[in-house]
C-alpha cells in the first residue's frame, strides 16, 4: 500500500515536472514563433507597398505615423498610419492604396495647351487633410475644422473651399496658381516649349505665362546628405507647393543636368534655390561655370541658398542665415526668393603646384568661394572629414558636427602640430613678398563670414580695417597664433593678425607637409606653390532679412554692391 502510494506521488511529481517543461517551452517558443509571423508579414506588406509605389504615377511615401489628424482620401476613415504622396498631398490607409491610385490623378508636370502662350487650366482639387488654419475662397472662414475627411485644397494655387461652399462653377474655373504663380512653371507651358522643340523654334521667351512681365521661375536643388538631413522633407514641401518637375534631389540627379532646365525657360529669369551647405552651393556654381563654357550664358540663374550645412558661411554672408532646422515655413521661403535682390561673388582660382617630380605632374586645381586656410582650421577640418569618413551615421546633427570641431580645436591647443609656420612658408601678396611674424595658420578670405559665423577680417570690430566685400576681386589675408586665437577671435576676444589685401596670393611650403583646405574640403599638403587668382563672378541672390548685429555696419556696402550690379545689368 506504501509502495502503490510512493509510485502514485513519484509519477504525479514527473507529470508535474513535463508540465512545467512544457508550459515553460510555450511560454518561450510561441512569442518566437509570433515574432517571427509578424516579421515575415511586415516583410510582405513591405513587399507589396514598395510595388505599388514603384508603378504608381504619385510620389507615395510610408510613415508610421502622421504629423496631424489625417483621414483617409478613399475610406475617410481615421488614420495614425499609411501612405502620402509628396507632390499632391493624398493621405490613404495601407487597404486602400491600390484604389487611390485608380481614382485619383497626381500633379501633372506637362498637359496639352488650349491656345499658346494665353492657356489655361482648372483647378485640381483634392479633398480631405486641408492645411490647418486654412480659410475658404469663398466664405473666408476657416477650413478643415470638422474631425472628419471634409474640405477641398487645390493642389496648385493652395486655395481651399468648404463641402457646402463648392460650386459647379469653381471645379472648372481657372487655375491663377496662387500666391507663387511667378514661380511656378504651369504644365502647359512645358507642353507648348515641348511642341517647338519639335517644331525647332527656340524663342521661348514669349511663351511667358498667364501674360506676366515678372515671372521668375525656381528650380530647387536639395542635397538630402547635407548637414542636419532635412533635404528629404524639404524635397516634399518644395514639390507640394511647386510643379515637381521644379524640384530636384542632388544624391540621385547631378547640377548640371539638372540645370538643363533653365535653357527650357526665358532668358535671365530663372533663380534657383540650393538647399544645403557651402560645398553644395560650391557644387552648382560649379555647374553653372560649365554652362558658361557651353555657350550658355544667357540662360545663367541667379542663386539663392537655404542652409543645411555645418558652417554655412557663404550663406551667412549673403543674408540667408547661419543655419536652417525648420523654424521657418517654406512658403516664408518662397517669399524670400522673390523679394531677394540680384549680387556678384567672387570665385577664384586655386592651383597648386607640387614641388619635384620633374613637373611631369599636373598642379591640382580647386575653385574658391568661400576662404583657403592652411594650419590649425585646416587641420581641424581633416580630422572631421576622417572621422566623417569612418562612421557617416554619427554626422547626422549639425550640434554634433560643431562638437566634434570643438574636440580636435581643444586637441590642437595641447599638440600644436602646425607651430612655426612662419618658418616654413614665404607669402607674396600682388607680386610683393611679406615678412611674417610668429604664426600657426593663413587664412585667405574671400567673404565677410569664416569659422561657422565669425568675420574674421574684422575680428573685434575695434580697429578701423574697411570691411571684406566678395565683390571687389581682392582677398583679405589674416594669420592667427593657433587653435586658441581662433577660438578668441570667435567670441571677440581677439583680432586676426591681418597680413593685407590683394588681387593675387602666392603661399610657398618651403619643407615638410602641412594640412590646407579651400571652402572647407582638407587635404595633408606636402611642399608646393598655392597661387590664388580671379576666375569668375557668380550672380548670388542676396536676402536682406536676415542681418544680425554684425551686418548692420555693412548694409550700406550692400547697397552700393546692389547697384553696381543694376548698373551693370
Amino acid at each position: 500500500m506504501e509502495g502503490t502510494e510512493s509510485r502514485s506521488g513519484t509519477s504525479s511529481s514527473v507529470v508535474a515536472d513535463w508540465s512545467l517543461v512544457f508550459w515553460t517551452l510555450c511560454s518561450v517558443i510561441l512569442p518566437v514563433l509570433i515574432t517571427l509571423w509578424c516579421s515575415f508579414q511586415r516583410s510582405r506588406r513591405q513587399v507589396l507597398i514598395r510595388d505599388i509605389f514603384r508603378k504608381s504615377k504619385h510620389d507615395w511615401h510610408y510613415t508610421d505615423l502622421f504629423g496631424q489628424p489625417s483621414y483617409c482620401c478613399v475610406c475617410a476613415q481615421h488614420i495614425l498610419q499609411g501612405a502620402f504622396c509628396n507632390c499632391c498631398g493624398l493621405r490613404v490607409s495601407e487597404g486602400c492604396l491600390k484604389k487611390a491610385d485608380q481614382l485619383f490623378l497626381c500633379k501633372e508636370i506637362m498637359m496639352r495647351s488650349n491656345g499658346g502662350a494665353h492657356s489655361s487650366m482648372p483647378h485640381h482639387w483634392i479633398r480631405g487633410n486641408v492645411p490647418l488654419c486654412s480659410c475658404c475662397m469663398i466664405c473666408k472662414q476657416q477650413c478643415g475644422t470638422q474631425p472628419k475627411l471634409c474640405d477641398y485644397r487645390c493642389v496648385w494655387c493652395q486655395y481651399t473651399v468648404h463641402d457646402e461652399c463648392m460650386m459647379d462653377c469653381l471645379k472648372t474655373e481657372e487655375c491663377t496658381f496662387g500666391e507663387f504663380r511667378d514661380l511656378i512653371i504651369p504644365p502647359y507651358y512645358l507642353s507648348t516649349i515641348n511642341q517647338m522643340r519639335k517644331d525647332k523654334r527656340t524663342s521661348y521667351e514669349k511663351v511667358v505665362p498667364y501674360c506676366r512681365k515678372h515671372w521668375m521661375p525656381v528650380i530647387v536643388l536639395a542635397n538630402t546628405r547635407s548637414g542636419n538631413n532635412m533635404g528629404e522633407t524639404l524635397l516634399g514641401e518644395f514639390k507640394i507647393l511647386l510643379n515637381p518637375v521644379q524640384v530636384f534631389d542632388l544624391s540621385k540627379i547631378a547640377p548640371a543636368k539638372a540645370l538643363q532646365l533653365c535653357t527650357l525657360l526665358p532668358c535671365n529669369a530663372v533663380r534657383v534655390l540650393v538647399c544645403g551647405g557651402d560645398g553644395t552651393v560650391g557644387w552648382v556654381l560649379d555647374a553653372i561655370d560649365e554652362m558658361k563654357i557651353k555657350g550658355q550664358e544667357r540662360y545663367i540663374p541667379q542663386v539663392a541658398i537655404l542652409p543645411l550645412g555645418t558652417g554655412n558661411d557663404l550663406s551667412n554672408t549673403l543674408g540667408w542665415g547661419a543655419g536652417y532646422a525648420g523654424e521657418v515655413p517654406v512658403e516664408q521661403i518662397l517669399r524670400n526668393v522673390m523679394e531677394a535682390d540680384g549680387i556678384k561673388l567672387d570665385r577664384w582660382k586655386v592651383q597648386v603646384t607640387n614641388k619635384g617630380y620633374y613637373n611631369l605632374r599636373k598642379p591640382k586645381v580647386f575653385t574658391m568661394n568661400n576662404y583657403f586656410s592652411i594650419g590649425p582650421d585646416a587641420l581641424m577640418a581633416l580630422n572631421f572629414h576622417a572621422h566623417r569618413e569612418k562612421t557617416p551615421s554619427l554626422f547626422s546633427s549639425r550640434i554634433i558636427n560643431k562638437a566634434v570641431y570643438f574636440f580636435y580645436g581643444t586637441k590642437d591647443c595641447l599638440v600644436q602640430e602646425c607651430k612655426d609656420l612662419n618658418k616654413k612658408v614665404e607669402l607674396e601678396l600682388d607680386g610683393e613678398r611679406i615678412e611674417l611674424p610668429n604664426l600657426e595658420g593663413i587664412i585667405v578670405l574671400n567673404i565677410g563670414y569664416w569659422g561657422g559665423g565669425c568675420r574674421l577680417w574684422e575680428g573685434m570690430g575695434d580697429e578701423p580695417y574697411p570691411l571684406a566685400r566678395h565683390d571687389d576681386g581682392l582677398l583679405e589675408v589674416v594669420g592667427v597664433h593657433g587653435s586658441f586665437h581662433c577660438a578668441q577671435i570667435q567670441v571677440k576676444l581677439a583680432n586676426p593678425v591681418r597680413l593685407g589685401q590683394a588681387h593675387t596670393v602666392r603661399l610657398i611650403l618651403k619643407s615638410s607637409k602641412m594640412p590646407m583646405q579651400v571652402n572647407g574640403e582638407p587635404w595633408a599638403q606636402g611642399p608646393c606653390t598655392v597661387t590664388i587668382t580671379h576666375k569668375t563672378h557668380a550672380l548670388m541672390l542676396y536676402h536682406s532679412g536676415e542681418q544680425t548685429d554684425d551686418d548692420a555696419s555693412s548694409v550700406s556696402e550692400q547697397d552700393h554692391v546692389r547697384e553696381q550690379t543694376d548698373e551693370d545689368v
